[in-house]
């Protein structure tokens, strides 16, 4: 018989945690409760789009000035637990009820995904969400899907304990080999591994379109000396390194913060490196690390001053990733739509499957922050309840400051990635065969 005091505590985690997790993605937990408790923290996860919504003219007009085939969602990431033999995998805590915060954080990614509890296989019905939600879009929209490596100790030994989840390279080739269609891929590898020159020219050659690291997550000092070849490699290959800059809450990993300095990105533009500065470090704080004092400034002012650097105008982007989340500053909104100069190095990305995660985005914030039409309301938040990709992108196509919108630059986003997706080379070990011949394209 189980222990009453046990049950009541497991029932209110199940009920009431979604609040908690929520807070965890966005560092605000009064006002994730505060959703939570007005009903819009779960995904309703509805079909296919409604006819009436699909042509909504007011949705059709955003497509007018954009070529489908440009549009690229650089932020994309691919989940799963290895159970169809993916090699994925997930921090243990993630499935142990009595580790509540890692376990809601779980629970609430794969909500917010619409894998349900009762899938057979988590891996396979992710991606099949993800191609469904792909097939409201024109033909020619693509995804990049991210791999994801382990974190590793300074001597470049794997530490599982401070891996939130691992997505291989295989994996993610695999993936958008068998729906290039829709997907392209992009690569992971922690530089500290001993392999990891001869793991970036095996991604090369399997047409990985970039490299992503979270420095924060994976204990990555992009100033370590010892990355210098790595980073030779990388211009060589003219390979955009897009990194995660700035306070990070969905993925805690090492929880290494002050790696996620945008000022540590100096390091590999001055190796030629491009780099692409994920959600473009506009959520946290970090160290001036230019004063004769360094003290805590918001990470978006140092992003800021790297844009504005000569140095570095043709290296230097950012990603519009979560930018309109509740949790960033309006200033943030405001000036991202104002500097028109910037929006040729801006790019498009959603960080899905977050568009899913129920109170990170609060439409009547952007409406009382002057960005948003309040009539422009009601079809996004259907929209959203259909498909969290379209939403997110009608979105950052609605949003204006004092006249001012995304120009178009910002979601011709193919422009950037200059090699051809190639027929991927890399194949996920164990079971891989049974796994790509139960996805099904879109």
């Amino acid at each position: 018989m189980r222990h009453p005091q046990l049950q009541t505590r497991r029932q209110h985690l199940q009920c009431c945690g979604g609040a908690i997790a929520a807070g965890l993605f966005s560092g605000l937990l009064p006002q994730a409760t505060q959703e939570a408790q007005a009903g819009s923290l779960i995904n309703p996860c509805r079909g296919q789009l409604p006819a009436a919504l699909h042509e909504h003219p007011m949705l059709a007009r955003n497509w007018q000035d954009l070529t489908p085939a440009d549009l690229w969602d650089v932020h994309t990431h691919l989940l799963g637990t290895g159970d169809a033999g993916t090699g994925c995998r997930i921090n243990a805590q993630m499935t142990q009820w009595w580790h509540p915060v890692e376990s809601l954080r779980r629970q609430v990614i794969l909500k917010g995904a619409c894998v349900p509890a009762s899938a057979p296989s988590v891996d396979i019905a992710y991606v099949q969400r993800l191609l469904q939600l792909s097939q409201d879009f024109p033909i020619g929209a693509r995804w990049l899907l991210y791999a994801f490596d382990e974190a590793r100790d300074a001597q470049g030994q794997a530490r599982p304990e401070w891996t939130t989840f691992h997505v291989p390279d295989a994996y993610a080739a695999e993936t958008s080999r068998l729906h290039s269609h829709r997907f392209a891929w992009v690569a992971s590898i922690h530089p500290y591994r001993e392999d990891a020159l001869a793991r970036l020219d095996a991604a090369i050659a399997g047409g990985a379109l970039a490299l992503k690291w979270l420095p924060s997550a994976m204990n990555i000092d992009l100033r370590a000396p010892h990355l210098r070849p790595f980073y030779a490699r990388l211009a060589e290959a003219k390979l955009p390194l897009i990194i995660h800059c700035g306070e990070e809450k969905a993925v805690p990993g090492a929880g290494r913060d002050d790696l996620g300095n945008p000022l540590l990105a100096r390091a590999p533009l001055a190796a030629g490196v491009r780099v692409i500065m994920a959600h473009c470090a506009s959520l946290g704080e970090a160290l001036d690390l230019d004063m004769k004092r360094p003290r805590l400034v918001p990470a978006f002012d140092l992003f800021t001053r790297l844009m504005d650097e000569p140095a570095h105008r043709e290296l230097l982007l950012g990603d519009v990733s979560a930018l309109f989340q509740f949790n960033r500053r309006p200033e943030v909104w405001q000036q991202v739509l104002s500097r028109q100069d910037w929006h040729a190095r801006l790019l498009h990305g959603s960080d899905y499957p977050l568009p899913g995660v129920g109170p990170l985005y609060r439409l009547k914030g952007l409406v009382r922050a002057g960005l948003l039409d309040a009539a422009h309301m009601r079809v996004l938040e259907a929209l959203r309840e259909h498909n969290p990709l379209l939403f997110d992108f009608h979105l950052k196509r609605l949003v204006s400051w004092r006249g001012q919108v995304l120009r178009s630059e910002v979601f011709a986003t193919r422009q950037h990635f200059e090699k051809k997706p190639k027929v991927a080379s890399l194949a996920p070990s164990g079971s891989a065969t049974r796994h790509s011949a139960q996805q099904t394209p879109a």
